[in-house]
């Protein structure tokens, strides 16, 4: 089968749905592959990179007469008329807000796959275009606010004076959130986060952020995705997020809801309360905004001095990285449809993550799929068996027989230094001093010191091996018998002890 790869129509779009690299996936998978010339212009793609994948160059007329069209947008209306009944169609759709798309596609007699609609389950993960392009806009958010904050992420103190970290708060810890948290807390900044979910607050402190919490009732999300708020939680949220960003120098919205418009979590009258200089960057203007002052596509500075940028391109603006993320998605989407790996697409239904994507199949609408129930929640425990019998204790040395040792071995220490022939005496005393002070020393020592503390003790037992050869050579054979178990038992200590270093050493060895 035949898969074009067409040049985006819509003004502006500089991703393609395929590189050089994932071309050459494809043909891999068996499929002739036709690219239209130019297509990848934007996204550093020349035409020679296509060829030397094992693709041809063709035209529009070229590309949208092949068996499979794989695209980032959606079609248009003139390209769904140029594709043939019984074609396949694989692109970003949003079908749950465009019915009319879903319309013509399934009049054309087209077989219509909506990357976007890729179920959130572990075995989709490669699929998932959206927390691609999400993880890419996260990232290019934060640099976006970087360029118009002006200033500073990180604070320093120099000998001209102190500049402190600029504040960052981020709504919403998905995919796109978290790539922002990591990207201003690596500039530098003081990072704050909130969620509804509040399973993702593990996440949100692993990534050296501050989560921020409400007290109101939550839910753990089913879906993966966060769920539209109740009037309740509304309201207890609205008065967090007017503290948070009036307190914020930073603040990067993210919330968005499937198939419904943005929910509005920051009012005019929080910006207005706002810092001269401070930024909004709102991820969900393409669906509305989270903002109420957001012109999609625009960069609006308030009277205030606060700017809010409402760009809805922000994964383009890094597109040859976006496109070969993106064209990876579409590679391990075939590698799925065609298991033969013969160049044959097959689509089959009773597959979830096939029929989630599936939108229309030879002029039958299939959209909405069947529910796929994605639990984020920890299983549930199961039922608590009969408690087992507590073991009994283990005797432990009571105060009084501690004494009791203690006081013997004071008693065997006067008992050597007054029988003992010298210098044992003076041995013995360093030696009884040693495992004291050992004891009460290493003892204490915290489990991230051990590794430091086994070199010392390397060390040590390096000067036990050579003072032991030089005992060896006694004509004393208790002393020559002494002197080779401890030069034994030391050398197992110092090789021993190497041996485990390497292999913490090779944990953190790339590659």
């Amino acid at each position: 089968m035949l898969i074009g790869i067409p040049r985006e129509a819509s003004p502006g779009q500089t991703l393609v749905a395929a590189t050089g690299p994932t071309v050459a996936r494809l043909v891999k998978l068996g499929y002739d592959v036709v690219v239209e010339s130019g297509a990848g212009a934007a996204a550093d793609q020349a035409d020679q990179a296509y060829v030397d994948a094992g693709a041809r160059i063709g035209t529009a007329t070229d590309v949208w007469s092949a068996d499979v069209v794989a695209k980032v947008d959606a079609p248009t209306e003139g390209e769904i008329a140029a594709m043939r009944p019984g074609a396949t169609v694989v692109a970003m759709m949003a079908p749950a807000r465009s019915p009319e798309l879903v319309d013509r596609l399934a009049a054309q007699g087209v077989t219509a796959l909506a990357m976007d609609a890729v179920p959130r389950i572990s075995r989709a993960q490669s699929m998932d275009v959206l927390s691609s392009m999400a993880n890419v806009a996260g990232y290019r958010a934060v640099v976006e606010a970087a360029h118009a904050f002006g200033r500073m992420f990180t604070g320093q103190v120099t000998a001209a004076g102190k500049v402190p970290p600029a504040k960052v708060f981020v709504v919403g810890a998905g995919v796109a959130g978290l790539a922002a948290i990591g990207a201003a807390g690596s500039m530098g900044a003081v990072v704050r986060a909130f969620d509804v979910r509040p399973e993702v607050a593990e996440q949100v402190a692993s990534m050296g952020a501050d989560f921020v919490t409400v007290d109101m009732e939550t839910e753990v999300s089913s879906d993966g995705y966060a769920k539209e708020m109740t009037a309740e939680q509304e309201r207890a949220t609205a008065a967090m997020y007017d503290e948070e960003a009036r307190g914020a120098d930073i603040v990067v919205t993210t919330a968005q809801i499937p198939g419904r418009p943005a929910p509005r979590l920051i009012t005019a009258e929080t910006v207005a309360g706002m810092r001269p200089g401070s930024v909004i960057v709102d991820m969900a203007a393409a669906s509305g905004g989270n903002c109420e002052l957001t012109v999609p596509g625009e960069k609006v500075v308030t009277d205030n001095g606060v700017t809010i940028l409402g760009y809805t391109d922000l994964a383009g603006r890094l597109p040859a990285q976006t496109s070969q993320l993106y064209g990876t998605n579409i590679v391990n989407l075939m590698t799925l449809l065609t298991p033969g790996k013969d160049g044959v697409l097959t689509l089959d239904l009773d597959d979830v993550v096939q029929r989630g994507i599936t939108v229309t199949r030879e002029g039958e609408v299939m959209w909405p799929p069947p529910p796929v129930q994605v639990s984020a929640a920890p299983a549930a425990a199961p039922a608590a068996a009969p408690a087992a019998p507590a073991p009994e204790p283990k005797p432990r040395l009571t105060a009084g027989g501690r004494a009791v040792l203690v006081g013997l071995g004071v008693l065997a220490l006067f008992l050597v230094n007054a029988v003992a022939p010298d210098p044992f005496p003076r041995h013995f005393t360093v030696l009884t001093l040693s495992v004291v002070i050992g004891f009460y020393v290493i003892g204490h020592v915290h489990h991230a010191l051990h590794t430091p503390l086994m070199s010392v003790t390397n060390a040590i037992s390096g000067i036990i091996v050579v003072g032991a050869m030089g005992q060896v050579v006694t004509d004393d054979w208790v002393v020559k018998a002494l002197a080779l178990v401890a030069i034994l038992l030391a050398s197992i200590n110092v090789f021993g002890g190497f041996a485990v270093t390497r292999r913490m050493l090779a944990m953190f060895q790339k590659g």
